[in-house]
């Protein structure tokens, strides 16, 4: 895991200026927001545990996410409602929460490095690195804050409309939820443009 430290240290020592790093949590699910975070951590700042947030348990992406923001220099966050992913689709919300999440930062990046996107529309350098959640901290970072704020929306939601089953699969396809959606149809926070609903 030192490696996707080193990558962005890299950037550092070239001179390039500040570093933000930005993932998303939440394209795929039939239901609630898509969750962008960018997290600028700074030259020399590790973090003992930070990788991609899919290969970590939900305890232990919680308990980074608090060393993240006691340690990360800036940090930042956007969300994109079901509403506005039906209106713009999946990928343009996607992209649309990453910019929110880069203009709730307090500090101003030189380089943002984004995981398989590129931002329209938005001043700052770019990288776009492929799996980039396995490759950078910076990125690895953004997707743990992304996943655990989705999450905590989700778990939020459940309280609301309990006969879903959003604590247990957080929105996803699974059996169970689409089950739910048969018996019950949907319900506000469902993406009625994603297939399994809108048929």
């Amino acid at each position: 895991m030192r490696e996707l430290f080193e990558h962005d240290r890299a950037y550092y020592d070239s001179g390039l200026g500040l570093v933000a790093g930005i993932d998303e949590a939440g394209r795929g699910p039939l239901a609630g927001p898509v969750v962008a975070a960018a997290v600028v951590l700074g030259a020399g700042v590790y973090i003992e545990g930070v990788n991609d947030s899919k290969k970590l348990s939900e305890a232990r992406r919680r308990a980074l996410l608090w060393e993240i923001v006691c340690r990360a220099a800036d940090i930042g966050v956007g969300v994109v409602d079901a509403a506005e992913i039906d209106r713009v689709n999946i990928l343009n919300a996607t992209k649309a929460a990453m910019k929110e999440a880069v203009a709730q930062l307090n500090t101003s990046p030189d380089i943002l490095l984004i995981d398989a996107v590129k931002l329209p529309d938005i001043d700052i350098r770019q990288c776009s690195i492929i799996k980039g959640d396995a490759k950078s901290a910076a990125i690895a970072a953004a997707s743990i804050v992304a996943k655990v704020v989705r999450d905590s929306l989700m778990l939020a939601y459940h309280q609301q409309y309990p006969q879903y089953g959003f604590n247990a699969h957080k929105g996803y396809g699974t059996r169970y939820h689409i089950e739910a959606i048969r018996t019950h149809g949907p319900c506000d926070i469902h993406r009625r443009s994603f297939a399994p609903i809108r048929k």
